[in-house]
Formats: structure tokens, sequence, C-alpha cells
């Protein structure tokens, strides 16, 4: 991969989906959707990314409705997905196999 700051190229983006459950690319960022059993769940998901991000000083675009929690990656500095999008998507899917519903 480049440079964590320097925009991936297509064919790296497509390698490292291939690695990412659950995610895809829509309107040019890393994007994926994710469901809990209730609103409480999908919060505390939340915290957790919530701080990774902030350690990281990457924070997603993303939104919450009741137990739904939709994500959005992009390095706005770089101007496209980036290592770094790459790596938070890593660790977010690895708290939701933590916190996810059985």
């Amino acid at each position: 991969m480049s440079n964590i700051l320097t925009p991936l190229n297509s064919t790296e983006i497509d390698l490292a989906l291939t690695k990412l459950e659950g995610w895809k690319i829509k309107d040019d960022k890393l994007h994926r959707e994710l469901q809990f059993n209730s609103f409480v769940e999908a919060f505390g998901f939340m915290s957790s990314v919530a701080l990774v991000a902030e350690s990281m000083g990457h924070h997603p675009e993303w939104s919450n409705v009741y137990n739904r929690v939709t994500i959005d990656l992009v390095t706005h500095d770089a101007g496209g997905i980036t290592a770094m999008d790459i790596e938070l998507a890593t660790k977010i899917n690895g708290l939701f196999l933590k916190t996810s519903p059985p």
C-alpha cells in the first residue's frame, strides 16, 4: 500500500475490500451499514469507535438511527481513500465482531 496519507488507487482499494467484510465503495468513500439489537447497543458501539478514531486522529462520517449505524470513511485532506481509512475500517470490523448480535 501507499503512504498512509496518499490516496489509494482502484486496484489497492479493490484488494483491501477483499479483506474488509461488509464494506463497499459508495460515493467514493468506504461505506458500511451495521445493525444492532437496540439503540443502546448501537450507541455503545459508536462510543467504542469514537475512542479508536480519536486515538488515530481520524474521524468517520457517520449516522445513527435507532439500532442502525452508517459509516463512511475517506481522508478529506488526501482527497480520497487512504491506508488510514482501511486501518480504521479494519478496527471498526474488530469492534463490531466483539459487540455484534448473535
